[in-house]
């Protein structure tokens, strides 16, 4: 793992960097039943436009050293639960724990409970996901497949659900 990785909260300065971020991100989904790219070479960016204008979002930058790793955008910041919307870390720092470390420090940073949704195809991530729920909480936690939202012809997204520390009162 790098020894100079970072997690930062993103701001209005930080975002040229997550739009370009997040296009390597959807780049990687479209492999997984993501929409193919617009006309002008970009992809749907609702979740990205949410977690930088919306109160109940929050943008995290990743970086080692100078360089842009990934990010991680979390909703629910006003509610009763929190969802690790988007998640993503760059090839290059894949495999390295970077990713693992993100995911503790974001979730360390909004205690109670969490849920985290990915598809079933994606391999890696399934792997990811189940590997990070357990070192954050050992077995408690659960999983289930859901509908994705308007999209029949899609398969479910399997969602992990857990606990983080004290639920917010």
């Amino acid at each position: 793992m790098p020894d100079d990785l970072s997690l930062r909260r993103a701001d209005g300065a930080d975002r040229p960097v997550v739009e370009r971020l997040w296009l390597m991100f959807r780049h990687d989904l479209s492999e997984f039943n993501g929409p193919l790219p617009s006309p002008d070479g970009t992809f749907p960016d609702e979740r990205l436009r949410s977690a930088f204008t919306d109160p109940d979002w929050a943008p995290y930058l990743l970086t080692s050293g100078d360089s842009p790793v990934g990010f991680a955008f979390v909703y629910g910041l006003n509610g009763p639960g929190r969802v690790l919307n988007s998640f993503f870390v760059v090839r290059g720092a894949r495999r390295s724990g970077a990713g693992l470390r993100a995911v503790r420090e974001v979730v360390a940073r909004h205690p109670g409970p969490w849920e985290v949704a990915f598809q079933d195809a994606n391999t890696a991530a399934v792997r990811f996901w189940r590997r990070a729920a357990t070192e954050i909480t050992g077995e408690a936690w659960t999983e289930e497949r859901r509908p994705v939202p308007n999209r029949p012809d899609l398969p479910p997204d399997v969602w992990i659900s857990f606990t983080q520390g004290p639920t917010p009162g």
